[in-house]
């Protein structure tokens, strides 16, 4: 009789060692590989924030949940995603252990060292190649025993790079890696790689940062103490069930409701004032939450990185005198229950401070310029939050808001036009050493500007940002170049509720072919490409988007069609101003000049001309 369920706690690594007849798979309905730097930056900093904890309780990833109704093949119904990234990230970790191990010394001192650099290798090669003792030997000497090794098989028909894995695990070396996986027609530097070559040279280019015994320790801990529980069941129906139940309820206690607990039993004769201010935090925080700004566990993360850097927490002197900034964060549990404990020794005045946080976004969170910011990224709430902290809610107008939200907008841009993550020093680093600052209502909002203007003519230039404009293809500088611009014009800037990203030339409908052909472009793929550049988006209210549809760019702007609305019905001054323009055609030479000045003008914002 077939098993039904058997859930199973597991190290990473027994989870993914598999026996050589089976493999894991990726069904047909399953979507493509979707993890870019983002996610894979968040991993990175949890395993790294594990590390450094020292914990003695191994780190948990969650749950993935496996149907195993065909014999020694094991359909990934939740964790397709994170075991890509597993078995990417064991890849470039193994590559980097190949380098590291000649480097160590042959000598007694160093032969504990290089035995677990050696065995840490062995695992991983046990995993990828699921190889025994025995096999290892041959398999370092001829690479071409490395090949034909199936461990992920992807069926899915929404991939579009099937073989993507397995051509990077099979690689000899970085080099070959990259000389084997898909290139994409017409994009260029990092933009030419799939999401799976970009996080395995994410992960190969951190884990290069590392010494030899950091490199052996991150190993040992991702080898030996990363855990994931393992759900499988052998009918495919039940799978899906379970997947669909666990990701819509049973929940496990928050860190917010923990220390809420602890809070309450610590308020002694005040547990009336506290449920008052406790059920006020909620009930703000959980209106804000609707509003997708900020929970009762991102109130409690702020005031973290408010009081971390109040006390200089994460700031050390080296010996030649200069700053240390360590950007390792503790969980939120952790710093409540255990590092800063006193804090929750007294109730009131914590929630005094948690209090003055949600009143803070309260104020803020119809600021247009807020609006713009948080679309960038949810870090940038930490840093904001430090600053305004200096002043009361009622205090707070939009002057106030204006130089902080501009500064950290400007770094966040050159974030979403880079290929490093957030945990980049020149990101991370800057900003939790700045957040000294933040807090600190001695340090003019000057002196922070100057800050941000040393370090950002220091890292980049002007030229490769521009460079890095002129090829970007997604949505997210459509806002900033909207607000530049409406900025400039003295034109009042605002985003609604219900907004769209209009294509002025039209990535689609049924005049297509003919306005492909009027554009000049014969090429599919380059029409796609010019579409999607920069100058040829604008803002417009989805109401008008609707209206207007995939008309010819004369029909758009013109004052009226048969009571449709139309760009001169906009509020958007880009829309707007395309009412006036000299042409009644949109071509491929528009879209470029279009770009060109979009550039120009985010470029002069980022560099403060």
């Amino acid at each position: 009789m077939a098993k039904n369920i058997e859930p199973n706690l597991k190290l990473i690594s027994e989870y993914l060692k598999l026996k050589k007849v089976e493999n894991f798979v990726i069904p047909e309905y399953q979507r493509s590989y979707s993890w870019d730097i983002t996610q894979c930056d968040k991993l990175w900093q949890d395993i790294e924030a594990f590390i450094s904890s020292d914990a003695s309780d191994p780190y948990f990833f969650g749950t993935i949940i496996v149907d195993c109704s065909l014999a020694n093949k094991f359909s990934l119904i939740d964790g397709q995603q994170r075991t890509t990234t597993f078995l990417l990230l064991l890849k470039a970790l193994l590559l980097r252990l190949n380098e590291a191990i000649p480097k160590v010394p042959n000598d007694e001192e160093s032969e504990a060292l290089k035995a677990g650099l050696i065995a840490n290798r062995n695992k991983i090669m046990a995993i990828l190649y699921k190889a025994e003792d025995e096999d290892i030997p041959s398999m370092l000497k001829d690479s071409s025993k490395i090949k034909g090794i199936l461990i992920l098989e992807n069926k899915s028909i929404n991939e579009l790079y099937p073989d993507e894995v397995t051509k990077i695990i099979e690689a000899e070396n970085y080099e070959s890696a990259e000389q084997s996986v898909h290139k994409i027609p017409r994009k260029q530097k990092d933009n030419k790689y799939t999401n799976h070559f970009r996080n395995f040279k994410f992960f190969y280019t951190k884990l290069g940062e590392k010494t030899e015994t950091q490199l052996n320790q991150f190993a040992k801990k991702f080898l030996q103490e990363c855990q994931v529980i393992e759900i499988r069941s052998w009918q495919i129906e039940q799978a899906i069930t379970m997947f669909n139940s666990l990701n819509s309820t049973g929940l496990p206690l928050t860190d917010a409701d923990i220390i809420s607990a602890q809070l309450y039993s610590n308020a002694g004769e005040n547990k009336s004032a506290f449920n008052e201010q406790w059920e006020y935090i909620n009930k703000v925080a959980s209106e804000l939450n609707n509003r997708r700004i900020i929970d009762i566990n991102g109130v409690l993360q702020q005031f973290m990185y408010i009081n971390r850097a109040r006390n200089r927490e994460y700031i050390s002197l080296k010996e030649d005198g200069s700053v240390s900034v360590d950007v390792t964060t503790p969980g939120l549990r952790r710093y409540y229950t255990d590092i800063k404990k006193e804090l929750l020794k007294e109730p009131l005045e914590l929630c005094s401070n948690l209090s003055k946080i949600t009143n803070i976004w309260n104020e803020v969170k119809d600021y247009p310029i807020i609006k713009l910011l948080l679309k960038f990224n949810e870090n940038a709430k930490l840093f904001l939050t430090s600053y305004l902290f200096r002043f009361e809610p009622n205090e707070i107008n939009q002057e106030i808001v204006l130089d902080i939200c501009e500064c950290l907008l400007r770094l966040f841009t050159i974030l979403e036009l880079s290929d490093a993550g957030y945990s980049s020093s020149k990101f991370k680093t800057f900003l939790f050493g700045e957040n000294i600052k933040f807090v600190d209502k001695n340090v003019s909002i000057e002196t922070i500007k100057n800050d941000f203007n040393e370090h950002i003519n220091k890292n980049w230039s002007e030229e490769s940002i521009k460079e890095a404009i002129l090829e970007y293809e997604k949505n997210l500088l459509v806002f900033l170049n909207e607000y530049i611009y409406s900025k400039s014009k003295g034109i009042e800037f605002d985003l609604t509720e219900k907004i769209n990203i209009e294509h002025i030339m039209p990535a689609s409908g049924k005049n297509i072919t003919t306005i492909q052909q009027d554009a000049g472009i014969t090429d599919k793929e380059e029409f796609i490409r010019v579409v999607n550049k920069l100058g040829n988006k604008i803002l417009l209210e989805e109401v008008i988007n609707k209206s207007i549809g995939n008309e010819w760019f004369k029909t758009k702007k013109q004052k009226s069609i048969k009571g449709k609305a139309g760009y001169k019905d906009s509020k958007y001054a880009l829309a707007q101003s395309l009412v006036s323009y000299p042409k009644d055609t949109w071509t491929k030479e528009d879209i470029d000049t279009a770009t060109e000045k979009a550039a120009n003008r985010i470029v002069k914002f980022i560099f403060n001309r």
